[in-house]
């Protein structure tokens, strides 16, 4: 399931795998299954943000607030684990690397957290807030070798993943706005690809599958990285702005090339 969250990746669909015939049952059962699972992820994400921001001493109107940002972003983390269920294979149940997926989510979400507390945030949390970005970054290698090594990979389980890397990068980027790490141009690192996404409403070609790139693949997990690597108390303004604004130009081009390809290889499906 590991793919990077570029326009491109959201239309590479993985090898398809055998998988046993679904019993009438099954889909109704999946659909529960992923709903205790997202109930469940609930209940411990969010009394670990109250006993964080408790233990931080926040002020009961910023604690308020960062309980509201952690539960915004466990939000997009279940729509997107509900979103396109139907296409997942139901006899094989949600199966382990969706889990790790969520996994992911409930790190991202408080990550969320801090967000309307970033003024407030000492050098130890600033290390702590990079610990988890770092954490489910290196998840998302975790995720797809269970899923390859299970046979269990499948469309929606790469864009649950590509969906969870974007909200990463949109969080990190917030982060490092709201922290005056770069301007609010660092948004755009976490925006390309919903933008493009929707782009392909309007123009239906940028839809079309792309083959493999090891060059998405990089670009993702270096973007994520100069992103978790710029909260840290090491790179301060205007070497955090340098950085990003390399990895984002990075990030542009490989959009670029990726948007290039497709518009060369649309044939009937350009609209």
């Amino acid at each position: 399931m590991s793919r990077p969250a570029t326009p491109s990746a959201s239309t590479t669909t993985p090898p398809a795998t055998a998988s046993p015939a679904a019993s009438p049952a099954a889909r109704p059962a999946l659909h529960q299954q992923v709903a205790a699972h997202l109930a469940a992820a609930a209940v411990a994400t969010l009394p670990a943000a109250l006993a964080a921001g408790r233990a931080l001493d926040l002020p009961d109107a910023v604690l308020a607030r960062g309980m509201a940002a952690t539960a915004a972003v466990f939000a997009l983390v279940a729509a997107s684990a509900l979103h396109g269920l139907g296409g997942h294979p139901a006899a094989a149940g949600w199966g382990n690397a969706n889990r790790v997926t969520l996994f992911r989510g409930c790190l991202i979400a408080l990550a969320g957290g801090a967000l309307p507390a970033a003024g407030l945030l000492g050098p130890g949390v600033l290390w702590l807030l990079t610990g988890l970005a770092l954490a489910a970054l290196a998840l998302d290698g975790v995720d797809g070798w269970i899923a390859r090594r299970q046979a269990v990979a499948s469309a929606y389980g790469a864009r649950f993943d590509m969906d969870l890397d974007t909200l990463l990068t949109l969080v990190l980027a917030a982060l490092l706005w709201r922290l005056g790490e770069a301007g609010v141009w660092v948004l755009l690192t976490g925006l390309l690809r919903p933008l493009f996404v929707a782009a392909g409403v309007f123009r239906g070609w940028l839809n079309a599958p792309l083959p493999y790139s090891l060059r998405r693949r990089v670009v993702c997990v270096v973007q994520i990285a100069v992103l978790a690597a710029a909260l840290t108390p090491l790179l301060d303004p205007p070497l955090s702005r340098l950085a990003v604004g390399a990895a984002l130009g990075v990030l542009l081009f490989s959009f670029a090339a990726d948007t290039v390809w497709l518009f060369r290889h649309a044939g009937r499906t350009r609209t």
